[in-house]
């Protein structure tokens, strides 16, 4: 009798999953679909001659994704215009399986934490008596908290901060005018309840970790996905972008003066592309062929620590791979004596920072009166994304001694 194997069937959302269908007629066909209720997706296989599919070591014939993929149902999960639901894995004809993908871990503690003017969220592994290092989580333009990245985390053997630093109840409205000193503050909490501290961002987060670390040497650690090594201008009010763009203001302040920064270019492709409501390649609003101004640039050199640098060759968000090889330069030029790598994904769109193993069709994602386009091949800024995380991962432990 056929059957559906999962292996773990409740697991946290960046861990991947095996997928096995046992039971099968040798050479006999099986489509195996996984549908989330608002989203799905389908291979067809065919089974070996013991009569197995196996996801981890079988192609399919047809479906939403090509090769060999493991978890390529998970990442080719298309939109359906339904509600979202539970995850099922089914077989025509064998039966199904209901998904648990846990975006807090199992053993994962979260306290929320709104003190001495801080807005974000604290996770934390059961107490076992050590002391972890910790890591704070930055989010991006969008502002708000990233707690799903910040906890998955946290089962990995850290202490994590998910921050708000913009976009919520008491805090500022909109990217402008950030005080560095309010991430110090942050430090200064976070290293009362673990050992050595690193900071992870993405894209505008991602420039902002580079900024905390050179700015604080308490940061043993920073990882910036798709970031900058650049200071870019602010995203000020406005009901659509370009108001937004077009409010001349910096981002960060140190000491009640604002950082110098990169100003956006409005130029004729990005307003046409706005006015003509097509997709926006947000890209379009940074130049950087003749350079930067130096006092743009990020004084990376300063970071205590290890740095790791992310980026994607097709980034239609911004130039990440040019704008982090500015930090890449600076840590060459003054010999930073601490390991630092930058990991540039050629095919990868924008979308790459965060927990891998979820839906990379979306190449659009929405914005302020607008559309804005990611930029690379799904398949590609999904295995960027699983790639990433992993190094993340990884070099946060070997730099912070989990």
């Amino acid at each position: 009798m056929a059957e559906i194997l999962v292996n773990p069937q409740t697991a946290p959302l960046d861990q991947p999953v095996d997928v096995l269908v046992v039971g099968l007629k040798a050479g006999q066909t099986a489509t195996v679909q996984l549908s989330t209720g608002d989203r799905a997706s389908h291979a067809v296989f065919e089974a070996d001659d013991r009569g197995v599919v196996d996801l981890t070591r079988h192609a399919p014939l047809d479906g939403s994704y090509r090769g060999v993929d493991p978890m390529g149902l998970f990442w080719s999960l298309e939109r359906t215009g339904g509600k979202a639901g539970p995850t099922v894995l089914s077989v025509e004809g064998v039966g199904d399986r209901v998904l648990e993908r846990l975006a807090v871990p199992e053993g994962v503690e979260r306290l929320e934490v709104r003190e001495n003017g801080l807005v974000g969220t604290l996770f934390a592994p059961e107490d076992d008596g050590g002391v972890l290092p910790g890591v704070i989580v930055l989010s991006g333009s969008e502002g708000g908290i990233h707690e799903t990245d910040a906890a998955l985390l946290a089962a990995h053997g850290f202490v994590t901060f998910a921050l708000g630093y913009f976009g919520m109840k008491g805090l500022p409205e909109n990217l402008v005018d950030i005080p560095l000193e309010y991430f110090g503050k942050a430090i200064d909490y976070l290293s009362e309840r673990a050992g050595e501290i690193g900071v992870v961002g993405g894209s505008r987060g991602g420039e902002l970790a580079l900024l905390v670390g050179a700015t604080y040497p308490q940061v043993s650690a920073v990882v910036s996905v798709v970031g900058s090594g650049v200071v870019t201008q602010g995203i000020g009010p406005g009901a659509n972008l370009l108001q937004k763009l077009s409010y001349e203001a910096a981002s960060w302040t140190l000491k009640g003066e604002p950082l110098p920064y990169l100003p956006y270019e409005i130029g004729g492709e990005l307003r046409a592309r706005i006015v003509n409501d097509e997709p926006v390649p947000l890209r379009l609003a940074f130049s950087t062929e003749d350079g930067v101004p130096e006092d743009t640039e990020i004084p990376v050199e300063r970071i205590a620590g290890g740095v790791l640098l992310i980026s994607s060759g097709q980034d239609d968000g911004w130039p990440s791979a040019d704008l982090s090889e500015v930090a890449m330069r600076r840590l060459k030029d003054h010999e930073h004596p601490f390991p630092y790598e930058h990991v540039v994904y050629p095919e990868a769109g924008h979308l790459i920072a965060g927990p891998p193993h979820r839906p990379a069709t979306d190449v659009t994602y929405p914005g302020p009166g607008v559309t804005f386009s990611g930029g690379g091949v799904p398949r590609a800024t999904a295995h960027a994304q699983a790639n990433a995380w992993k190094r993340t991962v990884e070099f946060l432990r070997e730099q912070l001694g989990s």
